[in-house]
């Protein structure tokens, strides 16, 4: 029996969960802070410090899709494997770029323009998201790879989010130490201000979760072998490895070639197939509409508790280090509640969440320490429907394992792609356009929160309706296709 028949033993999920963990604590940062820092440390206006994020997003989507594919095909370097081989390629990237675009422009003074601070920043921004990208796609696609059975999966999918949300919690709480020394060392009454002075807090920041995560990307490459290390020659030959001569090989490939590439008899589907599937554009649909509520509230809550709650600049800290926390609990209980009542009705339960959350704010404009209660919501409504769209696009999958790369960075083209038009869109409609916050701020930001919530968790309902409707199924032209566990067609 083949390693992907078999459960992994606890070792092995942990040092797969761990492999996105650099990511996970860049893209805390980046989603949490980047608007923060850039606008109300830097003073970049609105519209430049949203360019600066749609630079990123749309460079992140460009290079997913492009190295999903280029994940699928390419053999890897020598027997390291071409999943893990990606993976190293994204991690020096990320570890190259990300401290400089938490800091100051080093080249530049008071007196430099600021868009020649832009063109600085920009090179830095899509060095990181090519990483970033190549990581993201590299491990994700190890998934249906390490295990088959759905449980599994979500299994597998709920330890992966049970480290994002560590690392999460190790951002907020590393930020909320280096504020509280800052406050503690600073007499200014107006130190609950953002401002330059802390500059040097998002460059610590930044400085600790590399280090941080480059020790997680460690473990995963020790402890992690990729399941599938058979090259496609191999696979063709036979199961246990017989040779053929060349002959036989070219006869055999020309008459796979006069069959339709999309209904093979080992029914292998490649990139152009998936785009024929209604079940990718389904699930495209509610993991694009999943990251929009997750990435644009974590993006925009920093704003909300500073300008509408007029809280302390130490709650951009606390409040999503709760979020995180009730995420991290509500990743244990996944698994058996997805396997008794199913994925749909667990997603349908963290929508009810994100619901929740959004009618509070819209009611609530006074809150106060009552955040604290939201944000308990928020963060177990966001890791459900997270981890649920995950283990919704393995399955989507399946034993399509070739191609599984490629359908993850359609995935997150998507929603990379639709993450920075939307936050484009939002500081583009921003009604203050200095670093200083006019009253209209106050509701700008009270109704941000309530529409990147409650208003895209409509669109999710409409999506996850649609698959109760027409399940998650690979489907041939006017015929279904069923691999068994063989991998043959029924």
């Amino acid at each position: 029996m083949s390693d992907t028949g078999r459960a992994l033993p606890p070792f092995r999920k942990i040092s797969y969960a761990v492999g996105h963990c650099l990511n996970d604590l860049c893209a805390s940062m980046w989603f949490t802070y980047l608007l923060v820092f850039y606008h109300s440390v830097l003073g970049f206006q609105n519209t430049n410090a949203g360019l600066l994020l749609l630079v990123g997003q749309i460079a992140d989507a460009i290079c997913t899709p492009l190295i999903g594919y280029e994940s699928d095909q390419s053999p890897g370097c020598l027997n390291y494997g071409k999943r893990k081989t990606w993976h190293l390629v994204g991690t020096v990237s990320v570890v190259a770029s990300f401290s400089f675009i938490f800091n100051r422009c080093l080249a530049c003074s008071p007196l430099t323009p600021q868009w020649a601070s832009l063109i600085y920043f920009v090179p830095f921004i899509i060095i990181f998201q090519f990483g970033w990208a190549a990581t993201q796609i590299s491990h994700l696609s190890l998934i249906p790879e390490l295990v088959t059975c759905e449980h599994a999966k979500v299994e597998l999918t709920a330890y992966r989010y049970a480290f994002t949300v560590v690392a999460n919690i190790a951002v907020y709480a590393v930020a909320y130490l280096l504020f509280h020394v800052q406050a503690g060392m600073d007499d200014d009454p107006l130190s609950d201000s953002l401002g330059p002075a802390d500059i040097p807090i998002f460059r610590n920041l930044a400085l600790i979760v590399l280090g941080i995560g480059t020790l997680f990307t460690i473990l995963f490459h020790v402890g992690t072998t990729e399941a599938l290390t058979l090259g496609a020659n191999e696979e063709v030959r036979g199961e246990k490895g017989r040779k053929r001569d060349k002959k036989e090989e070219e006869a055999e490939d020309e008459q796979r070639s006069l069959l339709p590439s999309c209904n093979t008899t080992l029914s292998r589907l490649q990139w152009k197939c998936w785009l024929q599937q209604a079940s990718f554009y389904q699930v495209a649909l509610l993991y694009m509409s999943t990251r929009l509520i997750v990435n644009l509230s974590q993006t925009y809550i920093s704003m909300y508790l500073i300008n509408t709650l007029g809280l302390p600049k130490k709650f951009i800290a606390t409040i999503p280090l709760v979020m995180y926390l009730s995420g991290f609990l509500s990743s244990f209980i996944m698994k058996p509640v997805s396997k008794r009542i199913g994925k749909c009705l667990t997603y349908f339960v963290g929508l009810v969440l994100i619901m929740a959350f959004s009618y509070w704010v819209l009611l609530d404009i006074q809150m106060g320490q009552q955040v604290y209660g939201a944000a308990v919501l928020l963060g177990a409504g966001s890791a459900t429907i997270l981890v649920i769209s995950l283990a919704m696009t393995a399955e989507l999958i399946a034993d399509q394992t070739q191609s599984g790369a490629f359908v993850y960075g359609a995935m997150s083209f998507t929603d990379k792609l639709a993450n920075g038009v939307a936050v484009m869109m939002i500081q583009a409609l921003h009604p203050c356009h200095t670093v200083a916050c006019c009253p209209a701020c106050v509701w700008f930001y009270h109704y941000i929160m309530v529409a990147v919530t409650g208003g895209v968790a409509i669109v999710a309902a409409l999506a996850l309706c649609s698959i109760l409707i027409w399940p998650i199924k690979i489907r041939s032209r006017g015929q279904q296709v069923i691999s068994d566990d063989s991998g043959q067609v029924n």
